[in-house]
């Protein structure tokens, strides 16, 4: 088919998925149907129904029985903004239940082009393979030639190989050697990194998936779609100056007023020129003077921990400094991202994605390391080496606190002296458990396993939610973390749902009612209010991850028309409360999947108590502050129709949103 040659259809899906059985070598398309999308759209609830139906309880995450999807946006590829987002889907090694990762960079648009909406892997390889598909043939190739190779070098093999113009999905040494911490890399450096999947993709011996698709999917209304988005595109543009506003004393100053409760108002508009501007390492001054930023693997704060006079040493200003170009991933008008090349210093590097916060967070704030260039050159490393950097920074914070009080000795760690702020030390360690070498061969499976392993009462510096490690964001700054990193079906994630995204994204405007609807036995919960919202902004992040649009689009301001684009897109009439319970009933899919494991969120996801205050922190921001984290756990179950024992959703709401299979499977 010619280049840009659009499919027939034209509905925003191409009604296709492809399978992969990587142990009878065997390749299948199916046609799933337009009532599967009008239930499940794409992206997340694509996959969530998927495994659902063809995964069986019980299955060994790092078996051949589990079931690894890629899943494209409905709205991937319409010309609507902010849609280069793709979900990867499995069963997670780290938690043991539901597991999905969230992606940007180019990689999705040129999957959907192979006339495909998600594709799955089953079974096994028993030698290194890789996936190259078109929209006309799909064809598994050896890769035992890349196999020991990083993430950087593998996309750059891969494209000299296939083309400039190829996209690669891959994994790097972490998920080879089956880190349960590992992600997947596209677009030299944008990873799916969360729920350790890169590791089930390193079981199947799959090493990269090449996608060179060139068939574009089309729409209902094109017209309308053209209308909307140009609409939306004038109503965030800013002027250039905006820019000039800010600065890390500028943002340390937000941080303050805000510890001092006199600014707590979160403005779409402000956020949009920080991430047009900087990206997000805006976020370091502000966080870590309003003490959203953990410090010191959660013990301790940035005062006086991790001051002003360290923190901006590895702030914006510093990193903006090394900028060449801006990066924006696929229909993003925005472009946060951005490529550094550092010249200076000890590790010279060309043409890198800048440091993200959470990354800047984790190896700064958390190890009290103030050294620029070991950031940068961590950020390499970690990409490079295809691992969470969220969950590795969290290691290393635990392996040096408990060598500080001796639960770990330079006889464990191969003679290695880790202290607070050796950004020499924190490198090493890093490039150990990547490697899977000595101590980081412990370390490489997250904090959970690693204190098992360890012993000595390492638990006591374990922190993380049901197996994954805690994000760089404080539940008790924001205590609509305090709700998802709990209770959600991915514990420890940060980009569901909080306070400070429903004062940014459209849903109380665009779904009045839906906040309004909530079970009867739940009016009379406490925390009922605050459950009631963040819960139905998790429906509409659901949402978001099925049309595959970024989580900072929904946060840019203007109403994103994410519910027009859908109708533009597919032709379909449905109502904002339609669109909103499909995101209620992916949510729902999501919980059960990990119900019918035997996971109940209270029991087997509850945060280590540095998370919520328990102890409160002696200094800093969030000095004695703790959260009822109990109170808020019976709330979000009665707003969700969880039940408090076993957290068995109630059967007659799961009907409600048609699904009475899910019903049957779990006995209700």
């Amino acid at each position: 088919m010619p280049k840009g040659e659009t499919s027939s259809g034209g509905r925003g899906f191409c009604d296709k998925i492809c399978t992969v059985d990587l142990t009878a070598r065997k390749i299948e398309y199916e046609q799933l149907g337009e009532d599967f999308y009008r239930k499940f759209l794409g992206g997340v609830g694509l996959g969530a129904k998927i495994l659902w139906d063809r995964m069986k309880p019980g299955a060994d995450p790092l078996g051949p029985e589990n079931i690894l999807g890629f899943t494209t946006g409905l709205l991937t590829d319409t010309g609507s903004l902010f849609t280069g987002r793709f979900t990867v889907v499995g069963k997670s090694p780290a938690s043991g239940g539901w597991g999905d990762a969230n992606c940007g960079g180019y990689f999705s648009p040129f999957l959907k082009r192979c006339g495909i909406d998600a594709l799955f892997f089953t079974g096994a390889s028993e030698q290194p393979i890789y996936l190259l598909i078109d929209e006309n043939n799909a064809e598994i190739k050896d890769a035992s030639d890349l196999w020991g190779k990083d993430t950087i070098e593998t996309e750059r093999v891969l494209r000299d190989r296939h083309g400039q113009g190829a996209q690669v999905a891959c994994i790097g040494p972490a998920g080879e050697r089956l880190s349960r911490i590992a992600g997947i890399c596209n677009d030299y450096g944008r990873m799916a990194a969360r729920s350790g999947l890169g590791a089930v993709m390193g079981s199947k011996k799959l090493k990269a998936v090449v996608a060179v698709g060139r068939r574009k999917v089309g729409v209902a209304n094109a017209a309308n779609m053209k209308e909307l988005t140009a609409k939306y595109r004038r109503r965030i543009k800013d002027p250039a100056f905006t820019a000039k506003l800010f600065n890390d004393r500028v943002m340390a100053l937000f941080g303050w007023l805000a510890a001092k409760g006199l600014f707590n108002k979160q403005l779409a508009f402000v956020w949009r020129w920080l991430l047009r501007g900087f990206g997000t390492p805006s976020l370091v001054a502000m966080c870590a003077q309003n003490g959203d930023s953990p410090t010191k693997n959660w013990g301790g704060a940035a005062h006086p921990d991790f001051p002003f006079a360290k923190h901006s040493k590895v702030g914006m200003d510093r990193i903006r400094a090394y900028e060449t170009r801006k990066y924006g991933c696929y229909s993003c008008p925005i472009r946060c991202g951005g490529h550094v090349t550092v010249t200076d210093g000890p590790h010279k590097i060309e043409k890198m994605h800048k440091p993200e916060y959470e990354t800047i967070c984790a190896f700064a704030n958390m190890t009290v390391n103030d050294d620029l260039h070991s950031i940068f050159h961590i950020n390499d490393l970690v990409n490079r080496g295809g691992i969470d950097s969220i969950s590795c920074g969290a290691v290393v914070s635990f392996a040096i606190e408990c060598f500080e009080n001796g639960v770990l000795t330079k006889a464990d760690t191969g003679g290695l002296e880790l202290k607070w702020g050796d950004s020499q030390a924190v490198i090493e360690l890093t490039r150990t458990i990547i490697n899977r070498e000595g101590i980081g061969d412990v370390l490489a499976d997250g904090v959970k396993l690693a204190a098992e392993k360890i012993g000595r009462g390492a638990g006591r510096f374990a922190v993380h939610c049901g197996g994954i490690e805690a994000p760089m964001h404080d539940p008790k700054f924001d205590p609509g973390w305090g709700f998802t990193y709990y209770l959600e079906p991915t514990p420890g994630r940060h980009t569901i749902s909080c306070n400070q995204y429903l004062a940014m994204q459209p849903v109380k405007k665009q779904f009045k009612s839906a906040i309004k609807r909530v079970p009867a036995v739940a009016e009379k919960t406490k925390h009922v209010k605050h459950a009631r919202q963040v819960s139905v902004g998790s429906h509409y992040k659901m949402l978001v991850d099925c049309a595959g649009v970024c989580l900072f689009g929904t946060q840019a301001g203007g109403n994103m028309p994410l519910c027009e684009w859908l109708n533009a897109a597919t032709g379909w009439n449905l109502s904002h409360e339609d669109y909103l319970e499909i995101g209620e009933r992916v949510g729902q899919l999501r919980h059960a999947f990990n119900v019918r494991e035997g996971l109940n969120p209270m029991r087997d996801f509850r945060p280590h108590g540095r998370i919520f205050g328990d102890p409160p922190l002696a200094s800093g921001p969030l000095k004695n502050r703790s959260l009822p984290i109990d109170d808020m756990a019976k709330a979000y179950y009665a707003v969700n129709g969880w039940r408090l024992e076993d957290a068995m959703p109630d059967p007659e709401r799961l009907r409600r949103l048609g699904l009475a299979d899910v019903v049957e499977s779990l006995g209700g």
